[in-house]
């Protein structure tokens, strides 16, 4: 790592942040509603957005600075098991293709801004609407740390902040500097902001993939010097080969098949799913994002790449950085180090509007002001998104940043454990709503228990996302071992709350809003009294 700054790819790195921090305030006159004042205008963009709009919004918010840093990162420290990110995100296409064309119209018809709101009318409880909402808030807050981390990573190899040894405020300067940017802007502009800017930052993301794959290879001596440089470095390690032993393939394959579950329960995913303007657009994407997991199978393999080049860094997320600047000509490293930096604005924003929402609409006015009036939803939305950053700043800077990948794996346990609930309520009202609620809060506590009870070289606890799976013996991810037992308890629950007659609750959806589509009798109009003050 170069002592001193680099001051061209600084430059250009400098250059697109101001770029795309000019985007962000602009944004606020782009697609101006009439009334500005509501959460679908300002945490929804007006659910306006057409189907490319809503591919880069989506793009910029799944593949993230998380995608760049941590993934890539992972097969540098561990080898071919940190491929997991390629299968889940090929599994979960076909997984919401199957229903979110189905939430997307019941949103729409009902004016439901959060998963939250669906849950609460779907199964007519305010209590099982608050517990997904705080874990959809409590799974998106170490996810947004880990965007800021992947902004720090950069900076670093930069030289921008000092060493590890620098006076801690000098050090986190210059993130504390780039989270102030992203506050204003979410601030001012709302989801139009990161949809803006997701056109900047997936071609930037997509030019430098492009010439990595072919510019970096051509300088190692091509693909064959590279995996059997890899190879040797495990091999020597005692860690085997590159794949994973029997025991290793229990922990990628329940973690890719956890985390593809987990990915559109995040509540990010969700929002950015609502924006768009019709059902149709949703069932597109579904066939077009793929596009992405080619790109991220390439990316992957640059943390072969940083093996092959001789990188030696001690925090692993600072690897692919430290080999951009390593193998790229210094104003093309800085337009790398802009697609790492921009990959962490977009999702943060979309984020902590998330986050905001199901504060504001199911906590806010489910609970403390029920008559609240659209204007102030989205005037407390606006605050909480800043408190929902702060937060995250709060937990990276407190946290051990070179485990930045559990982060988002720790989420994933939380943010799991909404699935019954969420993809359960959208095919089936035979759950009971306790009995969601039930098996809830067991997922909840097992998953952070176990999670809590995972050591690592560097942390005593919450060192992994993988532990001993109970009466298999074999180690694989917490976060499916947990939403089994939470299935579990759900389905004996229900039974048994059935039996007794428990009282069930009342379901305001029908059969047809689950396929409405714009234009559709009644979609826009027939809005609960509760709901209506934010729809269109």
């Amino acid at each position: 790592m170069n002592d001193g700054v680099n001051g061209v790819a600084l430059g250009v790195f400098i250059f697109f942040f101001v770029l795309v921090t000019a985007m962000g305030f602009l944004a606020a006159r782009w697609r101006r509603a009439e009334n500005e004042h509501s959460l679908d205008e300002w945490g929804l963009g007006g659910r306006s957005f057409g189907t490319w709009v809503t591919w880069f919004l989506l793009g910029g918010d799944l593949y993230t600075a998380y995608t760049f840093v941590a993934v890539p990162a992972a097969i540098y420290a561990a080898g071919a098991s940190g491929f997991f990110a390629v299968p889940y995100t090929i599994l979960v296409y076909p997984l919401i293709f199957t229903f979110l064309p189905r939430l997307w119209s019941v949103s729409h018809k009902h004016g439901y801004v959060t998963t939250s709101d669906f849950v609460r009318g779907r199964f007519g409880s305010k209590g099982l609407s608050l517990a997904v909402a705080v874990t959809g808030i409590l799974a998106t807050m170490p996810y947004i740390a880990l965007q800021l981390v992947g902004i720090q990573a950069v900076l670093d190899v930069m030289g921008v902040g000092g060493g590890e040894d620098t006076n801690w405020f000098i050090k986190d300067l210059p993130l504390l500097i780039a989270f102030g940017v992203l506050a204003a802007y979410t601030y001012s502009s709302g989801l139009r902001a990161p949809a803006l800017i997701a056109f900047v930052k997936d071609t930037l993301i997509y030019i430098v993939i492009a010439v990595a794959i072919i510019y970096i290879p051509i300088k190692l001596g091509g693909f064959d010097d590279i995996f059997a440089a890899a190879n040797d470095k495990f091999t020597s390690a005692g860690s085997g080969a590159l794949t994973p032993d029997h025991g290793g393939q229990w922990t990628y394959a329940t973690l890719a098949l956890g985390s593809a579950l987990a990915l559109f329960m995040y509540p990010h995913s969700i929002t950015a799913t609502l924006s768009s303007r019709s059902r149709e657009v949703i069932r597109r994407n579904t066939t077009i994002l793929p596009l992405y997991s080619l790109m991220l199978g390439l990316l992957a393999l640059l943390g072969f790449m940083a093996i092959a080049a001789g990188v030696k860094v001690d925090n692993g997320q600072l690897a692919i950085p430290q080999l951009f600047e390593n193998m790229f000509p210094d104003w093309f490293a800085g337009v790398a180090f802009a697609a790492i930096g921009i990959g962490a604005l977009v999702p943060a924003a979309i984020m902590s509007i998330a986050a905001a929402n199901l504060f504001t609409r199911n906590i806010y006015k489910d609970f403390i002001k029920p008559d609240a009036t659209p204007a102030q939803e989205t005037k407390v939305s606006k605050l909480v998104s800043l408190l929902v950053k702060v937060g995250a700043l709060i937990f990276v800077l407190g946290m051990d940043k070179t485990v930045a990948i559990n982060f988002q794996l720790l989420g994933g346990i939380w943010i799991l454990q909404t699935f019954p609930a969420l993809v359960g309520g959208l095919f089936t009202r035979w759950f009971h709503r306790w009995a969601l609620l039930g098996g809830w809060a067991v997922g909840m506590v097992y998953g952070t228990v176990a999670a809590y009870g995972v050591a690592s070289p560097t942390q005593a606890h919450f060192g992994g996302s993988s532990d001993e799976i109970p009466g298999i013996g074999e180690i694989g991810y917490i976060g499916l071992t947990a939403i089994v037992l939470n299935a579990l308890v759900t389905v004996v629950l229900t039974f048994v709350l059935r039996a007794v007659k428990a009282p069930d609750g009342v379901d305001e959806t029908r059969p047809a809003d689950y396929t409405a589509d714009v234009g559709d009798p009644g979609v826009q109009e027939e809005l609960p009294p509760a709901t209506a003050g934010s729809s269109h």
